[in-house]
């Protein structure tokens, strides 16, 4: 067995392991880059000794070795914390594996340089690929570019942008469909909705599906529409225009957990009993829906997990540039909580 020597550690080297092992420093290389091309029991064997001599490349010679800044990137225009949190926790628990490291790329979704913008980032930090995540993962520009660039990227979105070589899509559509259902499975007659920014693509599809529902249903409806843009005061000022009507909504489904969340505390400061006399809905279960309460029906997007699917494409493009990627639909589903009830 080999002994370590924490004092020494700090001095040992790629040629130490490589001699150790009885293999070639590119070998130690692969091993330590994740390289498919090493036999798994060479690299169990590698890592041991790794392991045991306490080798640590620094991130610095590994780039120089390898031709790579060991960095990716996340591009986002996204003000919901609880939304960002979630799926950069996902990014950067798969990078930790990988031994790389995030860098966050905030950028402005009605900027008309924004691609431009974005390869301007790219050329002076060197990352090794890009996660663009909604809204502006919506715009077919950056990917366009990215790909002229050769740099690897991959968008998560509501829809599919062909100019990405490798997305994950989201079907909201289908899910706001589920979520209107159920408010009319609970005997809801007077539905009203709060929407997203018209201009996003999110809000968009959930908008559609969520109504195409209602339609479909045949039943004689009272719908109510206002004006959201994803944040909490958009909800308040919604919830509080619906909430003062002579005949309000038995149920309210606001775009995201957010507004929601306001739909709640403002009929709770009027005296209204929720879920008895107000059912309410959102999307995204991010972790505020349950900690709100009453806790929160909505749409689940499984956003941790879509972040670190995401990563992994990113890195198999880094590392495997020739294998194919198809694009994954991720499916978004109803979870039912105590804010709605029977009408």
């Amino acid at each position: 067995m080999i002994q370590t020597d924490p004092a020494a550690s700090m001095a040992v080297t790629i040629d130490d392991v490589a001699l150790a092992a009885g293999v070639s420093i590119r070998t130690v290389s692969r091993v330590l880059n994740k390289s498919p091309k090493v036999g798994e029991e060479t690299r169990q064997a590698v890592e041991a000794i790794i392991k045991a001599m306490g080798y640590s490349p620094s991130s610095r010679a590994r780039a120089l070795a390898s031709g790579r800044s060991y960095l990716i990137a996340v591009v986002q225009d996204d003000p919901n914390a609880h939304v960002i949190g979630a799926l950069q926790r996902g990014i950067v628990e798969v990078c930790s594996q990988h031994g790389y490291e995030l860098v966050v790329h905030p950028v402005r979704f009605g900027d008309p340089d924004i691609a431009q913008d974005i390869e301007k980032f790219v050329l002076r930090s060197r990352v090794d690929g890009l996660i663009v995540l909604p809204p502006t993962s919506e715009i077919a520009a950056i990917p366009t570019r990215l790909t002229a660039m050769g740099v690897p990227s991959v968008g998560i979105a509501s829809i599919a942008v062909d100019a990405y070589p490798s997305m994950l899509v989201t079907r909201e559509r289908a899910a706001t469909a589920e979520l209107a259902r159920h408010l009319l499975d609970l005997g809801h007659r007077r539905i009203a909705m709060i929407e997203g920014p018209p201009r996003f693509r999110s809000a968009q599809e959930r908008k559609a599906g969520f109504l195409s529902a209602l339609e479909a249903s045949g039943l004689p409806i009272e719908l109510e529409l206002r004006p959201g843009d994803y944040g909490f005061d958009s909800g308040m000022a919604a919830a509080e225009s619906l909430l003062a009507m002579d005949k309000r909504p038995t149920a309210i489904f606001a775009c995201n957990d957010t507004m929601a969340a306001a739909v709640v505390k403002a009929a709770r400061e009027k005296g209204i009993a929720m879920p008895d006399e107000l059912s309410v809905a959102g999307f995204d279960d991010a972790d505020l829906a349950s900690m709100i309460s009453p806790s929160l029906t909505t749409i689940r997007r499984p956003l941790r997990d879509m972040a670190k699917a995401a990563t992994e494409q990113l890195l198999t493009m880094i590392n495997e540039p020739r294998s194919p990627l198809p694009f994954q639909v991720i499916e978004a589903s109803l979870v039912v909580r105590s804010s709605t009830t029977r009408a």
